[in-house]
């Protein structure tokens, strides 16, 4: 095993024996053989990755595709039918919260068997436990029994306890289903410090918000199998934009179902994601391995960033008011057109992202030519240099035009730290 990795995943596959109508008795199985009958799923291909100490990696894909499956054998709670897998160091996983619990023992009495499944002695939880009380907010109730607790008490305090135990690499399946929103924030700034500490973190979600804040790699699955993996930033367009299509492609069989047109529909297939050939713009097409994707239906043509008296810049001082213009041409009319950009430093992280659906704005349809700009008043970052992802969608979340780096800026200040980005945004359309 590479002394810089933490997990290693070496030709993995996996599949599940899926009965039709198993019987349970031995006169069930004698009276009627063709109940054994079952169909051998595979789940995972033969798939390979690594992942390295203090990395934060999020495992992304389409329902059935084999994430939870690829997370439960990370933590063993099932075995490979071939391949390796290889860990450095203690395992928590926040796979099922409360998986250990005793419904009529108390809180307090499931936090030591819970941590205990963990591989923490009685020492280890006697010095941890008023913080996993305190983390989980559950003071009041923490002598009573779990079975009268609330789904949400529940997973606090089983969330409390895993990440209380100091693990060197932490498993986490869809997070935010813990607690209210105070309760996933506090989550997220707890695993942003365990993640600072050295923790190697692997994420399975939907919500790919979650992973672009927290991991620094993503892998998507696609039917058992890596589609590609990269920077999150890189990878999750081309994920939604097929997503996207796979929706208007059901839509599409729904309908000719019901005009019985079943076998005709039956034989498209989803339309691969395209790259498309750089822009003619201003300021634009400046940078190397630039990608764009889309169905083309409609094309940025140029994009300019401008200071507040309209001029063109591409460096600006902190708390400046910016303006980003878009121009468009239109190939083909898009119905519930969404129009977005995500600001991100040299580094690769995320700054900050909208678009005209998070803002509120009218739902249109774009028919012909023309431009939305937005204005970003008293706009506060960080000095360094940064860079705008500019992206059209339809209603359906299908990818009309997205582009990676499609412009670059600077912020220059004299002061060191301005915290948390301000900025007054508002968006315009020209019908």
């Amino acid at each position: 095993m590479d002394t810089a990795n933490a997990i290693e995943v070496q030709n993995v596959s996996k599949s599940f024996k899926v009965y039709f109508d198993k019987g349970h008795t031995i006169k069930e199985h004698v009276v009627s053989s063709k109940r054994r009958r079952y169909e051998n799923r595979v789940v995972l291909k033969d798939i390979s990755f690594s992942v390295k100490q203090g990395e934060a990696v999020g495992l992304i894909g389409h329902n059935g595709c084999g994430k939870s499956t690829t997370l439960k054998l990370l933590t063993k709670i099932m075995y490979p039918d071939s391949g390796m897998i290889k860990m450095k160091g203690r395992v928590s996983s926040l796979i099922e919260l409360g998986a250990g619990f005793h419904p009529d023992m108390s809180g307090r009495e499931n936090i030591y068997i819970n941590a205990s499944i963990f591989g923490l002695g009685k020492k280890e939880i006697d010095q941890r436990l008023d913080d996993i009380i305190a983390f989980s907010e559950l003071e009041e109730f923490i002598d009573n029994p779990v079975r009268t607790y609330s789904s949400g008490m529940y997973m606090r305090l089983a969330f409390s306890v895993a990440i209380n135990v100091d693990a060197d690499i932490l498993l986490i399946d869809e997070i935010l289903a813990v607690g209210d929103v105070n309760f996933q924030a506090k989550c997220f700034d707890r695993l942003r410090e365990i993640k600072a500490q050295g923790t190697t973190i692997v994420i399975v979600s939907h919500s790919l918000g979650q992973i672009e804040q927290i991991c620094d790699r993503s892998i998507w699955i696609h039917d058992g199998l890596i589609k590609a993996e990269g920077l999150p930033r890189d990878i999750h367009p081309m994920y939604l934009s097929l997503m996207g299509e796979r929706r208007q492609e059901i839509a599409k069989r729904m309908i000719v179902r019901e005009k019985k047109q079943i076998k005709d529909e039956m034989n498209e297939e989803v339309q691969e994601i395209s790259e498309i050939e750089p822009l003619n713009g201003s300021n634009v097409g400046k940078t190397k391995d630039d990608k764009r994707w889309g169905n083309g239906n409609a094309r940025l043509q140029y994009i300019y960033i401008l200071d507040s008296k309209g001029q063109e810049q591409t460096v600006f001082r902190t708390g400046e008011d910016i303006q980003i213009k878009l121009i468009y041409k239109v190939n083909k009319p898009v119905k519930d057109a969404v129009f977005g950009i995500s600001i991100f430093r040299s580094d690769g992280l995320l700054c900050y992202g909208t678009n005209t659906k998070i803002e509120r704005f009218d739902i249109f349809d774009l028919k012909k030519d023309s431009e939305v700009w937005f204005d970003l008043n008293n706009f506060s970052l960080l000095p360094g240099e940064y860079s705008v992802d500019v992206s059209i969608l339809c209603g359906d979340g299908i990818s009309v035009d997205f582009y990676r780096e499609a412009i670059h800026f600077e912020m220059m200040s004299e002061i060191s730290d301005m915290g948390v980005m301000r900025a007054q945004h508002i968006w315009h359309m020209n019908p």
